[in-house]
């Protein structure tokens, strides 16, 4: 049994965790909040856009009048053999269940894609995401080529991908997470839309934990290509949280003075929700086809930056969550030895008065 100097010790180790935990929270709580701004300047652009292209769409036939063909290839819809999945989740730790909920949530989309026998590729975002696959599933193999014509005045290159099993990760992106950028975004957007119009992939699927406030968020997997319906999140998979886990991040939003109530709708929204709704013509510079192959790829860079920008939020919300009941529970350890304590140190107060009054009786 421990005596009173190692219970003390221990309470003094205890205290300074509690002390690292507080801290913690109060940092992920301002964190928090600046992210949760940051997402809602980023909506009335992204709604703005999605009322663009749903005008153009109306000004401008989605077919070919003479093959039928759909005139974005970004729409074109094909039978699901080589699926990729972009799997967000955080940079760091002591957040709870939140890279494990976004983990599991994958893996089960992961499993049902398999059973139908479709091949995933993979690529994940932040460094808990890349350590659980990099464990997993090997990384897509590409050989480089290179070969020379017109008498050796001109090079072709190539990167040819040899596929070895069928789940592969096809991208790492270890530092998107860092700053967030929208170019970073954009960068990562081009690749995936390239690669779905050379139909090296036939429907993209993005995990990530939706966040609305810190009460309300829910891990979600949506279908991100082809494009259905522009403006509307095509929902297949997800997971809401449960009642004790939103009691336990309204107390951790409380304590810390974080609203836990879901952001009103800003002007900026409302203007763009109305803007290019009008039945009237426009008069554009560029044609609404060629307006249209533009803003397609940027409305998909616009999504995946929407769910970057949630995910961070959601997984400050988390974190802050979690130390705020770290705290708690040490506090209450810190209860409980302290009791411990005092109970030997009266014991052995005791001991020391019965000996002395024994002593004195023997005499």
């Amino acid at each position: 049994m421990a005596n009173v100097l190692d219970l003390r010790r221990r309470i003094r180790s205890v205290k300074n965790t509690r002390q690292i935990t507080k801290a913690m929270k109060m940092v992920s709580a301002a964190k928090l909040r600046r992210a949760q701004d940051r997402a809602l300047q980023a909506r009335p652009y992204a709604q703005m856009l999605t009322n663009v292209l749903e005008s153009l769409v109306r000004r401008t036939d989605l077919y070919n009048g003479d093959s039928g063909d759909v005139m974005h290839p970004l729409l074109v819809e094909r039978e699901e053999k080589n699926v990729l999945v972009v799997v967000i989740a955080g940079d760091k730790g002591f957040a709870g269940g939140f890279n494990a909920n976004i983990g599991k949530a994958a893996q089960l989309f992961i499993d049902e894609r398999r059973v139908l026998g479709q091949n995933i590729d993979l690529e994940p975002v932040g460094k808990k995401a890349i350590g659980l696959y990099k464990r997993k599933y090997p990384a897509a193999v590409y050989e480089h080529k290179e070969e020379l014509y017109d008498n050796d005045l001109s090079k072709h290159i190539e990167n040819i991908r040899h596929r070895e099993a069928p789940i592969e990760v096809a991208a790492e992106n270890p530092t998107l997470l860092v700053k967030a950028a929208f170019e970073d975004v954009t960068a990562l957007a081009e690749t995936i839309v390239k690669r779905y119009e050379h139909a090296e992939i036939d429907s993209v699927y993005i995990v990530y934990n939706e966040f609305k406030s810190v009460i309300s968020q829910r891990v979600v997997v949506e279908k991100l290509l082809p494009i259905r319906k522009l403006g509307s999140h095509e929902v297949t998979a997800l997971e809401e949280m449960s009642e004790e886990q939103k009691e336990a991040a309204g107390k951790a939003a409380q304590s810390a003075g974080v609203s836990i109530l879901e952001p009103e709708e800003s002007e900026y929204e409302r203007e763009a929700k109305m803007f290019g709704t009008a039945d009237v013509d426009y008069l554009f510079d560029q044609s609404p086809e060629r307006l249209l192959r533009h803003l397609m790829p940027r409305y998909v860079t616009t999504q995946i930056f929407h769910a970057l920008l949630e995910s961070i939020a959601a997984e400050h919300a988390a974190r802050m969550t979690a130390t705020d009941a770290a705290s708690k529970n040490a506090g209450e350890l810190i209860d409980k030895l302290s009791l411990t304590m005092n109970r030997l140190r009266q014991a052995a107060i005791t001991k020391e008065i019965i000996e002395i009054v024994s002593g004195a009786a023997a005499l």
